[in-house]
């Protein structure tokens, strides 16, 4: 039989209130972000609307996201 996996001392799994948290931030900056569409003038507003411009920002955070945690895991953080 396989031993069992054991965490190492003070790490632990990420859990409900850590998801509603990341969840809260996430929805904030959304409602922020709307806000500030709101707020720009009608040009603008036609070029976030009208073009892909969401998606590029869209893939480059994601893309951003994922170097910084690959980097923080290849320096020992979790």
């Amino acid at each position: 039989m396989a031993e069992p996996v054991r965490e190492a001392p003070g790490s632990r799994t990420p859990g409900w209130r850590e998801a509603i948290t990341v969840g809260a931030i996430v929805v904030a900056a959304v409602l922020g972000l709307a806000v500030l569409t709101s707020a720009m003038p009608v040009g603008l507003q036609d070029v976030v609307f009208r073009t892909p411009l969401a998606i590029v920002v869209l893939v480059i955070g994601t893309v951003g996201l994922m170097a910084a945690i690959a980097r923080g895991r290849r320096h020992g953080g979790g």
